[in-house]
């Protein structure tokens, strides 16, 4: 389970970004995300063609949650693996497929909607088989997958990682905190191949590593293009979950807000099919009304967050040094 969260920067509609610790020694690897507020917003309800819902109403959140500044990659994903061995279960299908392309930045793929749910479940408790998706074993055989239970795991464990639902995943890439846009870069028209995202018609197919392109409205990358990203919601029937968001391979149209054209079965497995990785729980800030010295992520507590803030920073100087990571520009 994470260790600890580590506030980076503010943007202006997502909020804060942070970076979540997970696993130890050789195997600890880290996650950044962003705030997605604007708690109990409307859902989309445009209907005038190209600029439409699909669904209609989709994006409506009664919380706030925070979801991945980036794709899992290839190097986060291997490091699961090592420290708490590759996913398994029933249908054996679901978790026979390994990536094909290699690189430690380049986004995780050929992960199936059940080995995606083992993953978030070590996120938050250490163990595949303990967390918000229900499985029958343990973790060294996790069995079959038996349902999705968030509350219990919210009760259990507090702050709970989670493969976001069609509508979190749609609030964080076309929400603006005003209303929707067609596309994640707040815009109704397509974005142009290699112009900071990678789809079909461009020079980078297959896959390019993860923050190679250009940041999107709320603080993410790769919400359009480079691979599709798994949903937690039932789309088309049956046992099918949900993918939005489009791949290297894939039209500019499978970008867009008014695309649900792509689910599959969870056991499906393919190179341009990943991950990006959401979390709910009492750890996402809500802001802080006092002028509180010390609480430097707003949440009107000094804790041990705000000391691994602290200390990630020591040090830094962005007069000597303004090409270092943590010095950011003040928005």
């Amino acid at each position: 389970m994470a260790r600890f969260l580590v506030g980076l920067l503010v943007l202006g509609v997502s909020g804060a970004v942070w970076a979540d610790s997970f696993g130890s020694g050789d195997h600890e690897f880290a996650i950044e995300f962003v705030l997605i507020g604007d708690a109990g917003n409307s859902g989309d309800i445009r209907d005038a063609c190209p600029d439409v819902a699909d669904p209609y109403g989709c994006g409506a959140v009664g919380y706030e949650y925070r979801i991945g500044k980036y794709e899992i990659t290839n190097g986060q994903w291997d490091a699961f693996v090592a420290g708490a061995g590759a996913p398994n279960g029933n249908p054996s299908d679901a978790y026979d497929n390994n990536g094909y392309w290699e690189g430690e930045d380049l986004p995780s793929h050929s992960i199936s909607w059940y080995e995606a749910a083992q993953f978030c479940n070590y996120l938050t408790s250490g163990d595949k088989s303990l967390g918000a998706y229900v499985f029958s074993g343990d973790n060294t055989a996790p069995g079959d997958f038996l349902a999705v239970d968030r509350d219990w795991a919210l009760s259990a464990f507090y702050v709970v990682y989670v493969i976001p639902t069609e509508d979190e995943w749609y609030k964080a890439a076309y929400y603006d905190g005003s209303g929707y846009w067609t596309y994640a870069n707040g815009s109704n028209l397509q974005p142009i191949a290699d112009e900071g995202w990678n789809y079909f018609g461009g020079e980078y197919e297959p896959h390019w590593a993860v923050g190679t392109g250009t940041m999107e409205q709320n603080g993410t990358f790769d919400m359009m293009g480079n691979v599709y990203e798994w949903n937690e919601t039932l789309v088309g029937g049956g046992l099918a979950r949900g993918y939005r968001g489009g791949a290297c391979n894939a039209s500019g149209g499978d970008m867009a807000s008014f695309d649900r054209t792509n689910y599959g079965d969870p056991n499906k497995e393919s190179d341009v099919l990943g991950l990006r990785v959401a979390a709910i729980g009492e750890y996402v800030v809500t802001g802080c009304e006092y002028a509180l010295a010390g609480d430097l992520n707003d949440d009107c507590r000094v804790d041990l967050v705000d000391f691994s803030m602290l200390v990630s920073n020591w040090l830094v100087d962005c007069y000597a040094d303004p090409s270092d990571p943590a010095c950011v520009l003040k928005q």
